[in-house]
């Protein structure tokens, strides 16, 4: 098996170098530069004592980051790479504070694995892994399930979804793909999800492919095949400064992985996306039960006591994670 790196992105919303660079630039209705995109609850620590325990097989982790990084890291471990935007994204996209920007040019880190599995900095492992979680037989792990797009709020979120779809349909006929690679678009792993999917048949195109909003497996080379097919979109997705209604996020590429047939079908059980708000007991549970082997502990705009919810989160992941790892000082 290849070897596998994990690339892990994180920001300190509070540097104030950062904020004078960010505040130089004015988001406009397009365009979202909450604070909720960049406060940070610090679970990047936990991120790495997880790591440490439940994938000490990992080659190398990539650690993305504007320029700083945590005081407590240690960055001489062996294992650690800290790349900075400037080492990495092309000049012109720079300075950036849109995460897909970000994302979509993951592909040119230097020294970079073919096969890499992407972590946001809200994700913690939860569970004992193997490298057969991530990919099987050279392939990514992944859930082959359709979906219907559901219009709501004031996010731009829903229009990158279908910003992905149609790149998605732009050059992929949804009844050929699942014909091509049956058995892995109806797979008893995706338990109660296949419902989705058999009720979408019907149509001619994708709405969407399913996304767990997990870490995701990734060939290195689809970033390069789509970013060749479809220059024009990822390159308009990478030109704002902040998140915006326009283009495309990584969601696109691991949905082109999965319409070529490039993956192998994992278990709609494997992670859980978790909601930040103001009561946290769920997480906490999830936590302590370890059912799920990864956990996205995703902030939200209802989690408006952040002091309090940030204290009460610490505590817990300190009782999950209570060593220190070879990656603080």
């Amino acid at each position: 098996m290849n070897k596998i790196d994990f690339v892990v992105t994180w920001v300190d919303g509070s540097d104030e170098k950062w904020l004078k660079e960010k505040n130089k630039y004015k988001a406009d209705k397009n365009q979202d530069a909450s604070n909720t995109r960049y406060r940070d609850y610090e679970i990047i620590k936990y991120f790495f004592r997880s790591v440490e325990k439940y994938a000490p097989w990992v080659n190398k982790i990539y650690f993305i980051t504007w320029g700083h990084v945590p005081k407590w890291l240690n960055q001489k471990n062996s294992k650690l790479v800290i790349v900075k935007h400037k080492d990495f994204i092309p000049k012109k996209y720079l300075p950036t504070f849109n995460s897909c920007a970000i994302e979509l040019n993951m592909h040119r880190i230097k020294d970079l694995s073919e096969t890499f599995v992407y972590f946001n900095d809200d994700i913690v492992l939860n569970n004992y892994t193997k490298e057969k979680d991530f990919f099987e037989n050279g392939y990514p792990k992944d859930s082959a399930v359709l979906n219907a797009i559901i219009p709501y709020g004031k996010s731009n979120f829903e229009h990158r979804l279908v910003n992905n779809s149609n790149l998605i349909n732009r050059n992929f006929n949804m009844m050929s793909v699942i014909k091509r690679n049956p058995f892995k678009w109806f797979n008893f792993k995706y338990g109660s999800d296949l419902i989705r999917t058999f009720c979408l048949l019907p149509w001619k195109n994708f709405s969407t492919i399913k996304q767990y909003h997990i870490p995701i497996s990734f060939f290195k080379s689809a970033f390069y095949k789509v970013w060749q097919k479809e220059e024009e979109v990822m390159d308009i997705s990478c030109k704002d400064k902040f998140r915006s209604f326009f283009g495309v996020n990584p969601w696109a590429i691991q949905g082109w992985q999965i319409c070529e047939g490039k993956f192998m079908p994992r278990s709609y059980k494997f992670g859980k996306l978790c909601t930040i708000t103001n009561n946290n007991e769920d997480i906490y549970k999830e936590l302590k039960r370890k059912k799920y082997k990864v956990l996205c502990l995703n902030d939200t705009d209802s989690a408006t006591d952040f002091d309090k919810i940030k204290k009460e989160l610490t505590e817990e992941l300190e009782k999950k994670f209570p060593d220190k790892s070879s990656f603080e000082k």
